[in-house]
């Protein structure tokens, strides 16, 4: 069927109104079809210096294409959640009275989820009012306590990784106990006994002979590896050197830059001053575990320097491989990760 043609100098009234409607669909069509703005979300959680977290604190975002701050106030969790950010550069504000107003810049990527983990808000300066704050060694004693609860799955030992943004370097002391018990958990001798029966059914070491005898000498091999590696590298050498053994979540970014992050601190780590230095303890400690193992290995199976170099080598490639574990998959199935007492500011 054929409409007669529109002819709207004939009506100059009702053309106007239908040229007008015209384009007001046109506009509203090209408008559904654009593609929708590029969002993501920020999240984090409001802390203090001990690493209890905050409630009812005060957050004000400010972000690229945004109009008016957004303002929320942290749960009982201390934690905050701001969806449908517009990508690109954004910050935060965090206030509560009593508190030094905190600041957190960053960027945002469309589809990410931009983890701003713990701001520590510190007390306000007053002139009638006395401030005690926990001293560093306090403070990474709790960092300690909260590791200690970290458990994969709720069973094999996650003690060497923080989730604290909050660095507080360990003593000498603390370096020695967190290594320690470590080699004295259930689990480590749970291991080594699997380790000395998957030996004695391959026959591993025949100088050990089989029966119960050469159980025994398996395991005590077993356990022996693991616990002098993780003391001379974690315990006494990362004290000499005044690094940090721990791995450090990072948990932001692009996946790039976390798989960089990965590789990054398999040979780097942090220095009791803060700074990322190279892995001395971790890498050194390879190669004298090694040695060491080389006095009570049998004869025939003593790997000799050139292996024990070898051996420290692969070794990184484990810890590269290790974190790549921890970035992106262990916190997921470790309860308790980094989760501290939860307090009202």
């Amino acid at each position: 069927m054929m409409f007669p043609p529109f002819r709207p100098q004939r009506h100059p009234q009702l053309s106007g109104l239908l040229l007008f409607l015209a384009i007001l669909l046109t506009a509203s069509h090209a408008a559904a079809q654009a593609d929708p703005p590029a969002t993501g979300t920020i999240i984090g959680t409001a802390a203090g210096a001990n690493g209890e977290v905050y409630a009812g604190v005060k957050v004000a975002l400010s972000a690229a294409g945004g109009s008016s701050p957004l303002m929320q106030t942290t749960g009982d969790d201390g934690q905050f959640r701001f969806n449908d950010v517009p990508a690109g550069p954004f910050s935060i504000t965090l206030s509560s009275g009593g508190f030094t107003t905190r600041t957190v810049n960053g960027v945002l990527e469309a589809g990410e989820v931009y983890d701003a983990q713990r701001v520590v808000l510190t007390l306000a300066r007053t002139t009638s009012s006395v401030v005690v704050s926990a001293s560093e060694h306090e403070i990474a004693q709790e960092q300690i306590n909260v590791e200690l609860k970290q458990r994969i799955l709720g069973v094999i030992p996650n003690f060497y990784v923080s989730y604290d943004q909050y660095f507080a370097p360990m003593t000498a002391r603390q370096k020695l106990y967190l290594a320690l018990r470590s080699n004295v958990d259930p689990v480590a001798f749970a291991g080594a006994a699997v380790v000395a029966g998957v030996e004695q059914a391959d026959d591993t070491f025949p100088a050990y002979g089989g029966g119960a005898a050469g159980y025994a000498t398996r395991f005590g091999q077993a356990y022996g590896d693991g616990f002098i590696a993780n003391l001379v590298g974690n315990g006494l050498l990362a004290a000499a050197f005044r690094q940090d053994p721990r791995f450090f979540y990072k948990g932001t970014g692009s996946v790039g830059s976390r798989i960089w992050y990965s590789v990054y601190t398999s040979v780097m780590c942090k220095g009791d001053n803060g700074h990322w230095q190279v892995d001395y303890s971790g890498i050194l400690g390879g190669v004298a575990a090694g040695g060491i193992s080389d006095l009570y290995y049998p004869a025939q199976n003593r790997n000799g320097a050139a292996i024990t170099f070898e051996g420290a080598g692969e070794g990184i490639g484990i810890s590269i491989l290790s974190n790549l574990a921890q970035e992106f998959l262990i916190k997921r199935i470790t309860p308790h990760a980094g989760k501290l007492s939860s307090q009202q500011p």
